[in-house]
């Protein structure tokens, strides 16, 4: 298993973190919600404008540069405690750094970290097309609780018999 450590995302590093973040929130919803370029990123605008309205002071919330053994950055985590639960915004491994376990052990050091906030369940959102990220989670453990599903009537129209009542 790949060693990693987790490095709070300094200020400088805030704002070009939190474009990124935005564009990929965006471009999964695209992809996976079908909405349209312009609404998904007014939408992810929104949502991180409301989710960390004080940016790294906002209370309650992580943000990590997600490190390996050697101090490189290979990816970012988020994640924000509640009085219930602790919940995960975004995990992010660099596209390069993929498939050598980093993901893993950061969400393993997550739960760690989670359980000596006095937590003992973390809750996330994942899009049903991202299934690299799906089966991590179920291999840690995590478990479908809420299931949205959707049909584009656009992408594949139903033919129906013609009406007979007036």
């Amino acid at each position: 298993m790949s060693a990693i450590r987790l490095r709070p995302l300094r200020e400088e590093e805030f704002e070009t973190w939190r474009a990124r973040s935005r564009e990929r929130y965006a471009a999964d919803m695209v992809a996976n919600a079908g909405m349209s370029p312009a609404a998904a990123a007014a939408k992810a605008e929104r949502d991180g404008a409301a989710t960390l309205p004080q940016g790294l002071a906002t209370p309650g919330h992580h943000l990590f540069v997600i490190e390996d053994d050697g101090g490189s950055g290979v990816g970012t985590l988020w994640f924000a405690v509640t009085a219930e639960h602790a919940w995960l915004y975004e995990i992010e491994i660099d596209e390069t750094r993929r498939g050598e376990g980093l993901g893993r052990a950061a969400m393993e050091e997550l739960e760690r970290r989670v359980h000596a906030l006095g937590h003992t369940k973390i809750e996330l959102n994942v899009f049903g097309g991202n299934t690299v990220a799906r089966t991590l989670y179920r291999s840690l453990g995590y478990a479908e609780t809420f299931v949205t599903m959707a049909k584009s009537l656009t992408d594949s129209p139903v033919e129906r018999p013609a009406s007979t009542t007036p």
